[in-house]
């Protein structure tokens, strides 16, 4: 039984097979342009999974302050209702309620993580654009016509950084942890045929 890990494996250096594989021979500005490309596809991907994982935190916190928020205003008014010596308990519970509702309104975590759910889409966007660039553009383009597509796609993905909000440390590592666990791996990229 073999034992090797089969778990993919990402690296920063650019993969010079999957280079030669397509189209850049033994011309170097052709490798370098296609290494630019996967570097950018590799960052596109990191943020990505990364943004994905932050608004995953985001929908968590709202739920996790909005349910008790919601809870407490409903015991507080119960409260108040049923009993006429509870006003203190109604009380207590319906400020603990509204300090709740007023973390959730100012941490606005619904917002958040729709924004980083749509920031994770256009890294997405980025990621696979510089893979078929790489992949399927760059043998047929001049070293021009590379080169002008690279600054097009680095000047997206740099507007892109300067919009999105930084993730946490805790964010990168769940996402690294994807990435090698193989959440972005397709079954045509491990056919071994």
């Amino acid at each position: 039984m073999d034992t090797a890990d089969t778990s993919p494996v990402t690296s920063t250096a650019p993969d010079t097979q999957a280079i030669s594989r397509h189209g850049t021979g033994g011309d170097p500005r052709r490798r370098a342009l296609a290494a630019e490309f996967q570097r950018l596809e590799e960052s596109a991907m990191y943020s990505a999974q990364s943004q994905f994982e932050e608004a995953k935190r985001w929908r968590a916190l709202h739920w996790l302050l909005g349910v008790p928020a919601t809870l407490l205003a409903a015991i507080a008014g119960t409260t108040a209702l049923a009993e006429s010596t509870g006003s203190t308990a109604a009380g207590i519970l319906a400020l603990a309620s509204a300090g709740l509702g007023a973390v959730l309104t100012t941490v606005n975590a619904p917002q958040r993580a729709s924004h980083a759910a749509a920031t994770a889409n256009t890294y997405l966007e980025i990621q696979t654009a510089a893979r078929q660039h790489r992949e399927l553009d760059l043998p047929d383009w001049t070293p021009g016509e590379a080169r002008e597509a690279l600054a097009t796609l680095t000047a997206r993905r740099d507007a892109q950084n300067t919009q999105a909000d930084v993730p946490s440390r805790r964010a990168y590592r769940k996402a690294q942890a994807n990435l090698r666990a193989g959440a972005q791996t397709y079954a045509v990229d491990t056919d071994t045929r």
